[in-house]
């Protein structure tokens, strides 16, 4: 019954610090779907395409299937990785946060 308890605390501390940066990570976010729709423009990819590749490449999954071959879409493609790193951080960081503020009840 412990484990409930702090699974939900977790989840609680999560959802509150995800809230609170939401504005942040939607900004971050909308600014990779946008690189991704210029890459692909400059690609000549469908702009679903050009949205997979945005998300592949930010989460650095990075399956290969899509790949610039332009130089301006290879330096979109590193803007794209590191504001994707930098979104993905924050995410973990509000994770270990939470988990630590959950464990601290304990």
């Amino acid at each position: 019954m412990i484990l409930w308890g702090l699974t939900i605390r977790f989840l609680k501390q999560l959802a509150i610090g995800l809230w609170f940066f939401s504005p942040l990570l939607l900004t971050l976010t909308l600014v990779i779907m946008l690189l991704g729709y210029l890459a692909g423009k400059q690609e000549g990819w469908s702009r679903f395409d050009s949205f997979y590749w945005a998300f592949v490449t930010a989460t650095t999954v990075g399956y290969g299937d899509f790949r610039p071959t332009k130089r301006r879409s290879r330096i979109i493609a590193i803007l794209t990785a590191v504001l994707g790193l930098l979104t993905m951080g924050i995410i973990v960081a509000l994770g270990v946060y939470a988990a630590t503020k959950a464990l601290d009840r304990t």
